[in-house]
């Protein structure tokens, strides 16, 4: 007796060579992540049309019925705006400067722990400590304990070099801010980085050491193409949040003198909720909103470009 068996019709495969996946099935997977994305949209995309709304309007709130469509005239109003133009330079030299310097900071520390040596967990330990600090009290103890003119410990320990009485923050209002964001950024990336240096693998650090390379020669052949994706990511992350920070200008400098250390989300505040000018501070949202969106899109292609080769090549 023979056994008949009925073939079953394959899988249909779509243009990728996997099987299709049908609409109910779809569903069932994207499900349980509706109310997440429900909640997003009401959180994010919802606000980010009313402020398209509003940045259409010349609406400013100490003149009662000014409300009026002007159309596209205040996005024209912002980049002819000099002072938005010195903001906007502001937040690039902020940004880039306080990620950078923390970047290589970072990586001396994430080098320096990658070594054994005594008491290194708590090395680690008190150099992770300034990320643990929340922004507003890491402002403070900037502006009140280290560069406070009078009572200030730069100060008190540059005195013997005849530095005593330095106005830091009025003098220097775009480096006091930035020092406090290295101070508190260093950590983030020493970690980043430091999980990339123990990563790597050992047998290629061998190898240099008894083909005769200098320490050097090491670092710039092996260790530092190694920690590239590392390095990206850091910047890339530390570049998205440091470009929207307004704890540490708020609490230190207030934006002064003038717009000296004011960055694009505290010029928006102050146009916003001093200038109570709601038109114009909507259309510098949108614009930052586009410039942030342009360039983050840029620097994460560039990232998942490396980390596309390194899978091709593994």
């Amino acid at each position: 007796m023979t056994a008949t068996l009925e073939e079953r019709p394959a899988a249909p495969e779509n243009a990728g060579g996997k099987p299709a996946i049908d609409k109910a099935e779809g569903w069932r997977r994207r499900g349980p992540l509706l109310p997440a994305l429900i909640f997003t949209i009401i959180v994010t995309q919802i606000p980010f049309i009313l402020t398209l709304y509003y940045s259409l309007q010349s609406w400013n709130l100490v003149r009662p019925g000014s409300q009026e469509f002007v159309w596209f005239s205040n996005y024209g109003d912002v980049f002819a705006d000099s002072q938005f133009r010195t903001v906007a330079l502001n937040t690039v030299i902020m940004t880039l400067g306080s990620v950078l310097i923390a970047v290589v900071l970072g990586l001396l520390l994430a080098l320096l722990l990658n070594r054994q040596f005594a008491g290194r967990g708590i090395v680690r330990t008190l150099l992770i400590t300034p990320f643990l600090i929340t922004p507003v009290a890491a402002a403070l103890l900037w502006k009140t304990v280290l560069l406070d003119p009078t009572l200030g410990l730069i100060n008190f320990v540059l005195t013997p070099f005849g530095g005593s009485g330095t106005e830091w923050i009025s003098q220097f209002p775009l480096a006091s801010v930035m020092a406090a964001l290295i101070w508190q950024w260093t950590p983030f990336m020493m970690l980043l980085l430091l999980a990339g240096l123990q990563s790597m693998p050992t047998d290629q650090l061998e190898a240099a050491r008894v083909d005769g390379a200098s320490a050097w020669s090491t670092f710039r052949e092996l260790t530092l193409p190694h920690l590239r994706r590392f390095i990206e990511l850091g910047v890339v992350l530390g570049t998205i949040y440091l470009v929207n920070i307004f704890d540490q200008v708020y609490m230190m400098t207030q934006g002064g003198p003038g717009v000296a250390s004011a960055n694009l989300p505290f010029y928006i505040y102050q146009r916003a909720f001093l200038g109570f000018d709601i038109g114009q501070s909507a259309a510098m949202g949108v614009v930052v909103v586009i410039l942030t969106l342009i360039a983050a899109n840029f620097a994460l292609r560039l990232i998942f470009r490396s980390f596309s080769g390194e899978q091709e090549a593994a």
